[in-house]
């Protein structure tokens, strides 16, 4: 049963693995640099559906397929999912995942929702209640910005501050310990509100909850970023990974020459014109199982903390004057069963 070393954090006694993983990306990023590394692209916005909302649903059921498919894994094979997305009621993952007959507790967390389903899925399977658990979770660019922000048709002139929202889905299913990528410890995080209220600008609300969880981690686990080869997180993009870097750097921690951005690495973002970069459920989900974990397994890479950033805002609240609360989770995963010198 995983071990309680402080308020936050809690190390796996029996690592558990990530056994399968899938990504499933849109036409844009799949224009990207990333593109060879996700299981599939689809060009078509719509996923064959009739509305947006309908497309974000089958991309993360198709995602959570794949997941499964490459696993050997069938449905009934899987005792529980964690999933959630952007959308009210969390829409995508009930109408999209509502016909595999899979016992389901519902999440939100924002673009942070898939560093929160992998520590869920760990805790309970290092606890002995889980076979396989999935953690699955996705965006679309067309379902965010109907709801977040205007309408396409609207023409709305985009800040320079402003992250594209990413239309991918990351699915990956844990069970008990027996080959690589191990899941080794996680950090759950706290609510973070710097004051910031500009919806343009989640980068910047979203890099101070980073910089806690981060910082909360290697205090608890005794670690230092030279431990890892990428500290990873969700979509900050690039004016919040530079706030990030700079935040840390005040409290004497130095991850300049480790950290990795999702929403950064998922677009050529001049050449790609998404401004400050990608962000969304999707972006980190989709980047962490498409390229980070086939390195790990394959152990081109050994360790990396993966800290997806979620704003948990609303538009409601947005538009009442109401600063952007935000969270982030840390999720170590490595190569190796056991951390190094335990």
């Amino acid at each position: 049963m995983a071990r309680k070393i402080s308020r936050n954090t809690f190390l796996m006694e029996s690592p558990p693995t990530i056994r399968s993983f899938a990504s499933i990306v849109g036409k844009k990023e799949g224009e990207g640099p990333l593109a060879e590394f996700f299981d599939e692209v689809e060009n078509d916005a719509y996923f064959g559906q009739k509305t947006w909302e309908q497309a974000e649903s089958e991309l993360m059921k198709r995602t959570l397929q794949k997941a499964l498919s490459k696993g050997d894994i069938t449905p009934e094979q899987v005792d529980m999912m964690f999933a959630g997305d952007l959308l009210n009621q969390c829409i995508s993952s009930t109408y999209g995942l509502r016909d595999l007959n899979i016992p389901l507790l519902g999440i939100y967390g924002a673009c942070s929702t898939m560093s929160e389903g992998l520590a869920l899925s760990a805790l309970m399977t290092d606890s002995g209640l889980g076979g396989n658990i999935a953690a699955v979770t996705s965006s679309h660019f067309c379902t965010a910005e109907r709801q977040f922000r205007f309408p396409l048709s609207y023409g709305a002139v985009r800040t320079p501050t402003a992250q594209w929202t990413c239309t991918a889905s990351g699915a990956a299913v844990v069970s008990p310990k027996t080959t690589s990528p191990f899941i080794r410890a996680v950090t759950i995080g706290k609510i973070v509100d710097m004051g910031v209220t500009d919806a343009n600008n989640m980068g910047a609300a979203m890099a101070p909850a980073a910089a806690y969880v981060i910082k909360t981690f290697l205090h608890d686990t005794a670690m230092e970023p030279s431990d890892f080869d990428a500290i990873v997180t969700g979509d900050l993009g690039k004016v919040g990974s530079e706030l990030l870097i700079e935040l840390l750097k005040s409290d004497g921690v130095d991850i300049s020459d480790k950290h990795k951005d999702c929403g950064v690495m998922m677009f050529d973002i001049e050449a790609q014109d998404v401004h400050a970069g990608g962000s969304g459920c999707g972006c980190s989900a989709s980047v962490l199982c498409g390229y980070f974990l086939p390195k790990i397994r394959t152990g081109e890479l050994k360790n990396i903390l993966f800290c997806a950033t979620g704003a948990l805002m609303s538009p409601t609240a947005s538009q009442q004057g109401e600063s952007i609360p935000s969270i982030s989770h840390a999720v170590f995963i490595s190569a190796e069963s056991r951390i190094s010198g335990e």
